[in-house]
């Protein structure tokens, strides 16, 4: 298992449309094939940044299957915009 990690630098005053904007976004991710789950988490201290997990099956599974797919398009139109500077997104895999 792989978990994506992304911190999201949404546009201060834009976190109530980013927030409607994710719930549409939800859908398209969590129905792509190897996503086992997924947490998205706002920042106490700094209400415009946003933590997104992912749980992947495989690393491909995101960086090609999802990110080579219509539906990474649907997902960049909805959210890309959001972002000043744009997300740093890591993968990660459970340390023995």
């Amino acid at each position: 298992m792989i978990t994506e990690h992304a911190l999201l630098p949404v546009i201060p005053g834009r976190e109530v449309e980013f927030a409607f904007a994710f719930a549409e976004a939800r859908a398209i991710i969590s129905s792509m094939p190897g996503c086992r789950s997924l947490i998205l988490s706002r920042s106490i201290e700094s209400p415009s940044r946003y933590l997104l997990l992912v749980e992947w099956e495989r690393l491909d599974d995101h960086t090609i299957g999802f990110r080579q797919s219509a539906q990474y398009q649907e997902w960049r139109a909805l959210l890309h915009y959001f972002y000043e500077p744009f997300p740093l997104v890591e993968h990660f895999q459970t340390v023995p």
